[in-house]
């Protein structure tokens, strides 16, 4: 048998191998990152909040009357102890930054199945939405921690497949499946995040209940400010439409380039809640908006390769919900013994939410690989 040696380590490499130890800071017994590492501040000064409860204090000097307040470990099912350092919301919007749920949107529909590599997914969706929904916050006085822990968790309920998921899985659900309140009451219940926060995940969509927090209206605009500009930069990109087709309307009012439409609609959003203190957006640019999304749906979510995709979707997930409702041990954390196994309602509950977790590209490999599935009948888009 031929002897093979390992390459040799680059000088690269051992240089950067020899910065694991950091480096010895001015302070005695600090490590810097750096060996010129030079920054400080001064930890004395009356700005720096020594205490959680000083920083509530200080961020609560700087919130419009009506946005929402942190109070230490925050509303929650299972109470828990304050944080040293975060707030209830900033807490929030870390665990679903690290949870699997969201990490899984980066492998889920926005529009495309298995986009291009520059097309976006549900996971870049959701950080536009959090781009704009805090900026619109920071700029009306609003909590921002809030506002983003909403942004980025409002779409973890969603299925593979896009909004067809929702189609698929109904039948399934009692009082029928839908992304927003699965997303509060499935997707992200192990967080054990802030009521306010499941709350503005749960009806961030427009046919829901108003949320119960400004911070919940910001992200609920946010959502469809962010979508109808990105959808509609993925499809000229794509060939499905051409800048010049947008309606006259929404040319004159917000552009045809996407930083041209954010900015219209995120400063006319500012600008109405400045001036009347409502969580909404003028009439002349609310109309342009509403206008965007009629043409959005007309020429892009409805045409016929999207109905296609959409029917695929639903054959494929209705016959994985169905087939792991049947055999529920192969469902990860299913063994023997476990109420899934001896009670078909449950074993239906579990592979609803099992299907509704995958990927894309995972659900689609289940149904080849258990189903037999025909490739030529999967969702297109999927490379072959």
């Amino acid at each position: 048998m031929e002897n093979v040696t390992d390459p040799p380590i680059s000088e690269r490499s051992r240089r950067w191998a020899a910065t694991m130890e950091g480096y010895e800071g001015a302070a005695d017994d600090v490590t810097v990152a750096h060996r010129d590492s030079s920054a400080s501040i001064d930890v004395t000064g009356a700005s720096t909040p020594g205490t959680l409860a000083a920083r509530e204090e200080q961020l609560d000097a700087t919130l419009a009357i009506g946005a929402t307040r942190a109070h230490g470990a925050g509303h929650r099912a299972r109470e828990e102890e304050p944080d040293e350092f975060r707030t209830c919301f900033e807490r929030d919007r870390d665990r679903i930054l690290h949870s699997s749920a969201f990490r899984r949107l980066a492998g889920k529909t926005q529009v495309f199945v298995f986009p291009d590599d520059h097309m976006r997914t549900r996971l870049t969706h959701a950080l536009e939405v959090a781009q704009v929904a805090t900026g619109v916050a920071r700029a009306a006085g609003l909590n921002v921690a809030l506002t983003e822990a909403i942004a980025l968790g409002h779409d973890c309920g969603h299925g593979p497949g896009g909004h067809a998921s929702e189609e698929a899985l109904d039948p399934f659900v009692v009082g029928g499946f839908d992304h927003a309140t699965w997303g509060a009451d499935v997707s992200l219940v192990n967080l054990n995040l802030c009521l306010e926060t499941l709350d503005g995940v749960r009806n961030h969509s427009w046919s829901r209940p108003a949320p119960a927090t400004p911070e919940g209206e910001v992200v609920s605009w946010a959502d469809r400010i962010a979508y109808s500009c990105h959808d509609f930069e993925d499809a000229v990109s794509a060939g499905i439409v051409k800048p010049e087709e947008l309606p006259a309307l929404v040319r004159d009012r917000c552009g045809v380039r996407r930083s041209q439409q954010l900015g219209t609609f995120i400063n006319a959003m500012i600008r109405t809640i400045r001036s009347t203190g409502v969580i909404g957006m003028d009439a002349r640019h609310s109309e342009a908006l509403a206008a965007f999304r009629t043409f959005n749906y007309e020429t892009i979510y409805l045409r016929s390769a999207s109905r296609q995709q959409a029917s695929a979707v639903v054959a494929m997930l209705r016959a994985l919900v169905e087939y792991f409702s049947v055999h529920p041990t192969l469902i990860p954390d299913v063994a023997d013994g476990d109420e899934a196994v001896d009670s078909p309602s449950m074993a239906l509950q579990r592979s609803v939410a099992y299907v509704a977790g995958m990927t894309d590209r995972f659900a689609c490999h289940c149904a080849v690989t258990l189903l037999d599935w025909p490739i030529d009948q999967l969702p297109s888009g999927i490379d072959r």
